[in-house]
């Protein structure tokens, strides 16, 4: 039998590195091509890797906890018949993306943090003696180490929970937070080096939360973690600006309750809203290109797709954001099917990870929970996300050609929230009108 390695698979798009959440198998098991064995999470999806080969496991590299980096060994198998040493899984290609940037926490592998300018430490003879030599460092916490200027003696001095004390790049995370620059009084820093170096204040602690005796306290799962970093780091990165109109949706309505029921007869789908309002926000999109964009330092970039991504709740009340992609070579059919798709395997935790990546624009239904509006935080690195209020029927005035008279209509709020580096008033304005154009002027005879 060859011994092969079973690679840390591709997770998408700037996925530099996945969790091992749980192994399905043990040292000494054998395994099928395609079997299931271990199950890792990223800040986006939970998945499962299968065997790319049937064979015997002969030894687990790394355990549950443990972050991996894409293309890295996890186990090593004992295949059956002739087989390359090391193979990825099935799924997955044979490398890496080069171009995603490391990063320090699951929920940031995409967004960049604020800089940090670090004093320069300098080591003294009895320090540099004191360095360990036979510590690992993983590729990914050694360029942590150099971006933030952590000198290899502070490096050995930080405490690792990893596999025999190894230092993970959480511990690294955890320990930049609270870092302390080192005084002039223990030789680490000369009074002229450290004046000539900027300071950057430090953001304002939170307050700490006052708990009663009576209180339960109820540590977040891993995926409210990473969606609170995630929104935190939203605002941090974006000047949000949000904006809203009232549409009156009446024709799209009443055209929606006349063809539901013979639709999930033909198609075998339910026609919800989400997709007749995704058909009229990807119209706009066309019309308006500059809300489909992302930005690089001071550049824009202009996706050539229109991948639209839905904020999707799940049985747990955690959310996940799947993505439709080029929604704009979908018509209405497509969509709902899509929509439907991605929707029921979210909820049953089917979802690949490619399903959540390359999303350009966002939008949330908050209507489905009675909300009339709100202000959602911008999906990073996109620019715009757009919330669908309830629809709602209301006593409005309407311009008829004998004069205006009072009608019930069913009307619903839209709020656009904005990334205002890059989308101004104008922009975000034009594109939300035209959005209600759309829906107002639905044609309620049209033909699916």
């Amino acid at each position: 039998m060859a011994e092969i390695q079973l690679l840390m698979p591709e997770m998408g798009e700037s996925v530099t590195d996945a969790t091992i959440t749980n192994w399905l198998v043990s040292e000494g098991d054998r395994v099928e091509a395609d079997q299931d064995i271990l199950e890792v999470a990223t800040d986006k999806v939970d998945t499962e890797v299968p065997s790319p080969v049937s064979g015997v496991i002969v030894k687990i590299l790394h355990h549950p906890g443990e972050t991996v980096e894409v293309g890295k060994p996890l186990a090593i198998i004992a295949a059956e018949g002739d087989v390359p040493n090391v193979v990825a899984s099935p799924a997955v290609a044979a490398e890496a993306a080069t171009d995603a940037e490391p990063a320090i926490g699951e929920a940031e592998l995409k967004h960049p943090q604020p800089p940090y300018i670090p004093e320069p430490v300098v080591e003294t003879p009895a320090a540099v003696a004191a360095v360990s030599t036979d510590r690992f460092y993983s590729p990914l916490v050694k360029s942590i180490a150099t971006e933030e200027g952590i000198s290899q003696v502070e490096l050995d001095a930080i405490p690792g929970t990893g596999l025999e004390g190894r230092l993970t790049k959480d511990d690294l995370k955890n320990y930049l937070l609270n870092r302390t620059v080192p005084s002039p009084q223990n030789g680490s820093v000369s009074p002229a080096v450290s004046a000539a170096v900027p300071k950057i204040p430090a953001p304002p602690a939170a307050p700490k939360a006052q708990r009663a005796l009576s209180d339960d306290v109820v540590e977040m799962d891993r995926m409210r973690k990473l969606i609170a970093d995630h929104m935190v780091m939203s605002k941090q990165v974006s000047p949000h600006v949000t904006i809203f109109t009232e549409a009156d949706v009446t024709n799209l309505v009443n055209w929606r309750n006349n063809v539901k029921d013979e639709f999930q007869q033909r198609e075998g789908e339910k026609l919800t809203f989400t997709p007749i309002f995704m058909e009229a926000i990807v119209q706009a999109i066309k019309d308006f290109p500059g809300v489909n964009v992302s930005v690089d330092g001071h550049n824009i970039i202009y996706k050539k797709d229109v991948n639209i991504g839905m904020a999707t709740a799940l049985p747990s009340g955690n959310l996940i954001v799947p993505v439709i992609k080029q929604a704009d070579n979908k018509n209405l059919v497509g969509l709902a099917k899509s929509v439907n798709d991605l929707a029921n395997r979210a909820r049953n935790n089917k979802l690949k990870p490619d399903d959540t990546t390359q999303g350009t624009f966002t939008i949330t239904n908050i209507g489905t929970f009675g909300s009339l509006m709100g202000t959602p935080i911008i999906n990073q690195p996109q620019v715009a996300i757009l919330a669908l209020g309830a629809i709602k029927k209301k006593p409005v005035v309407v311009e008829t050609p004998a004069g205006d008279m009072i009608g019930i209509r069913q009307m619903m709020f839209l709020s656009l929230a904005m990334d205002h580096r890059v989308v101004d008033g104008m922009l975000g304005g034009q594109f939300l009108n035209r959005v209600q154009h759309y829906m107002e002027n639905w044609d309620p005879n049209k033909v699916i």
